[in-house]
């Protein structure tokens, strides 16, 4: 019984590294834009040269706008923190709120590996997905989920994506629905937990969601990859 619960641990500490290691050795994807363009991107922490000296010191991470005035502005973003309402770390009782270590391992263990059970969501509108994602997301815009019969084609798509068949207006088979990782701009962006809400509201299994609460903003917080703007790729 010892030695089975010092090999259960030993493999729980590995896979906790292997978790770490991800933004460190990197993922390889190939991300679909909408209009069908296909780029491959390695997503992984993106630190220059001239960041990896910086001190971690009150100094340079605790001024008037947290980062110094002296750090480099390639070390640095800027994000607009006045907007939208705070949302909280449980959303619906039943589905996982993740971070980024888990939303790169979805990534790498579930969704290159069975994409038809796995789905990365970017519940944004199209906009804002075109602008820059996270590579490999899927875009599902939260205001498609909800039936309106002036934009019948868009519904059908999202549910087709998720795995889900439509049986008739407000009935749906969930057998074949894919586990869904969810996302939007921020701990402020009601889109993805709009998205989530009307899901479990008509029934998709809770068991098969997740919501990456920190989104956008946390991802490019801690400088991992975003695809570029389309406009610049056409």
């Amino acid at each position: 019984m010892k030695s089975f619960l010092i090999s259960l641990l030993l493999v729980i500490n590995l896979f906790a590294m292997d978790s770490i290691m991800l933004p460190l050795k990197g993922i390889e994807v190939t991300h679909t834009f909408r209009n069908g363009l296909t780029k491959n991107y390695t997503i992984q922490r993106e630190v220059s040269k001239e960041c990896m000296n910086i001190a971690v010191s009150v100094e340079n991470f605790q001024s008037e706008n947290l980062a110094s005035n002296k750090i480099s502005n390639s070390c640095k973003k800027s994000f607009v923190t006045t907007k939208g309402v705070i949302q909280p770390l449980v959303l619906i009782e039943g589905v996982t709120t993740v971070a980024e270590l888990e939303v790169l391992d979805f990534i790498e263990n579930k969704v290159k590996k069975e994409p038809l059970k796995y789905i990365l969501v970017d519940s944004r509108k199209r906009d804002w997905f075109d602008k820059g994602t996270i590579p490999s997301s899927t875009n599902i815009p939260y205001d498609e989920l909800t039936f309106d019969e002036d934009f019948l084609e868009e519904f059908h798509r999202a549910f087709k994506l998720l795995g889900v068949e439509i049986i008739d207006k407000g009935k749906y088979d969930f057998s074949k629905a894919k586990t869904a990782l969810l996302f939007c701009n921020g701990s402020w962006c009601a889109q993805s937990p709009r998205a989530i809400k009307e899901l479990v509201k008509i029934g998709y299994p809770k068991d098969k969601i997740l919501w990456y609460r920190g989104g956008i903003a946390a991802w490019a917080g801690v400088s991992l990859t975003l695809t570029e703007d389309l406009e610049t790729l056409k």
